[in-house]
C-alpha cells in the first residue's frame, strides 16, 4: 500500500479581529441588499430625473418603489380580515374626497406597468385660481384722495381755473388809454379831444396822435393838456382818428383813470364788463392807505404806490406817461380785482 502524505497546517487560527471583520462585512452586505431591494442605492447612483417631485409620499403597504418614480403594486394576500378591508375602504374614501392630492393609479397592460406622469397629473388636478384684473382708477383715487369738502372745493377750483384761463388771455387783450382835451364852445367850457395815447399791457405805445377837434378851439389848456397851437397844424381830423382808435379798443379790456371822460371825448360807449377804471378800484385806495370810497387822482396814486412823479412842471401832462402809469397801477391789483369781477360781473 502506498503511503498517504498528509499536509497538515498546524498554524495559528485566524485572529478574532478577522472574524469580527467578516461579521461586519456580512451585516453590510445584508443592509446593502435590503437597500437595493427598497431602491435607495439605485436612486443615489441614478442621475436626477427631469421631473421634480413636489411631495414625497411614504411607501405604501403592498407597493414597491421603482427607479423611475412609479409604484408597482404587489398582489395582496387572499385572506384579509374584516377590519383591514374596512380600513382600506376608509382610506380609499379619503383619497376619493381629495382626488388632486394623489396621483392617478398605475394601469397594467399585460405584464408592463404603465408609467404615470406625476407632475402632469398633479398640475392638471390643481384648482384654477381666477386672477382679478387691476383697476387703475382705484390706484389713481388712492394717490389723489378726494377732498373732504367736495362741493365747495370743486366750485373754488372751477372758478380759479376759469379765472386762470381768462388771465392768460387778458395781457393780449388789455390796453390802457389816456386822452388830453382842449376847450371849445362858449367860453371854452366844452372839452374836445386833442390827443389820444394807447399803450399795451407791457406799456408799449400802440397809438399816439394829435387830433384836430371839429369845433374851433377856444382854450388850449396847455398847463394841463400840454397842447399848443403848433400841434394842431398837422393834427389828424377827429372822424379819422376816432375810427382808428375804435379799431384798437373794440373787443379789448380798456384801462383808464376816470375813463368816462375819455370815452365822452371820443363820443363812444365801451362795455362795462371790459372797462377797468383805476379811480374806482377800492383795492388801490386800500394799498395807498386812502379811504376806499374816495376818488384819488392819478398823480397821488402813482406817487404813493409806484413812488414816481408824473404830471410835474408847467409844460403840461403827457398822455403816454399817464397811460403807462395807469396800466402799472392796475397790475398791482389785477389778480384780486379780476377775481372779484368774475364773482360779481358788472351789468352793461
Amino acid at each position: 500500500m502506498s503511503t498517504l502524505l498528509l499536509n497538515l497546517d498546524f498554524g495559528e487560527p485566524p485572529p478574532k479581529k478577522a472574524l469580527e471583520g467578516n461579521a461586519k462585512h456580512r451585516k453590510f452586505v445584508k443592509k446593502r441588499r435590503l437597500l437595493e431591494r427598497k431602491g435607495f442605492l439605485n436612486k443615489k447612483k441614478q442621475p436626477p430625473s427631469k421631473v421634480p417631485k413636489l411631495h414625497s409620499e411614504p411607501s405604501k403597504k403592498g407597493e414597491t418603489p421603482r427607479v423611475d418614480g412609479t409604484w408597482k403594486a404587489t398582489p395582496l394576500p387572499k385572506k384579509t380580515t374584516a377590519a383591514s378591508s374596512s380600513g382600506s375602504e376608509q382610506s380609499l374614501d379619503k383619497k376619493a374626497a381629495v382626488p388632486w392630492l394623489t396621483p392617478a393609479p398605475s394601469q397594467k397592460v399585460g405584464s408592463v406597468v404603465a408609467k404615470v406622469d406625476l407632475l402632469g397629473e398633479f398640475q392638471s388636478a390643481l384648482p384654477k385660481i381666477k386672477s382679478h384684473p387691476t383697476r387703475p382708477q382705484k390706484k389713481g383715487s388712492q394717490k389723489n384722495p378726494p377732498p373732504r369738502n367736495g362741493p365747495q372745493n370743486s366750485t373754488q377750483t372751477h372758478s380759479e381755473n376759469k379765472y386762470s384761463g381768462a388771465s392768460q388771455k387778458i395781457p393780449g387783450k388789455m390796453v390802457a388809454i389816456d386822452c388830453e382835451m382842449v376847450g371849445t364852445g362858449p367860453k371854452g367850457h366844452v372839452s374836445s379831444l386833442a390827443r389820444c395815447s394807447i399803450v399795451n399791457y407791457d406799456g408799449d405805445v400802440l397809438y399816439d396822435e394829435y387830433i384836430l377837434p371839429p369845433c374851433h378851439i377856444v382854450d388850449y389848456r396847455t398847463r394841463w393838456s400840454g397842447i399848443r397851437k403848433q400841434h394842431m397844424v398837422n393834427a389828424t381830423p377827429f372822424k379819422i382818428a376816432r375810427n382808428q382808435i375804435l379799431k384798437i379798443l373794440t373787443g379789448k379790456i380798456v384801462v383808464g383813470h376816470a375813463i368816462h371822460n375819455d370815452f365822452k371825448a371820443l363820443q363812444y360807449v365801451h362795455p362795462k364788463s371790459l372797462t377797468r377804471d383805476t379811480s374806482h378800484i377800492p383795492l388801490l385806495n386800500r394799498k395807498a392807505d386812502c379811504p376806499e370810497n374816495a376818488t384819488m387822482s392819478l398823480k397821488s396814486l402813482t406817487k404813493k404806490l409806484l413812488n414816481r412823479d408824473i404830471q410835474a412842471g408847467k409844460s403840461g401832462h403827457s398822455s403816454v406817461e399817464d397811460a403807462q402809469a395807469t396800466m402799472e397801477l392796475y397790475k398791482l391789483v389785477e389778480v384780486e380785482w379780476e377775481q372779484h369781477l368774475a364773482q360779481n360781473p358788472p351789468k352793461d
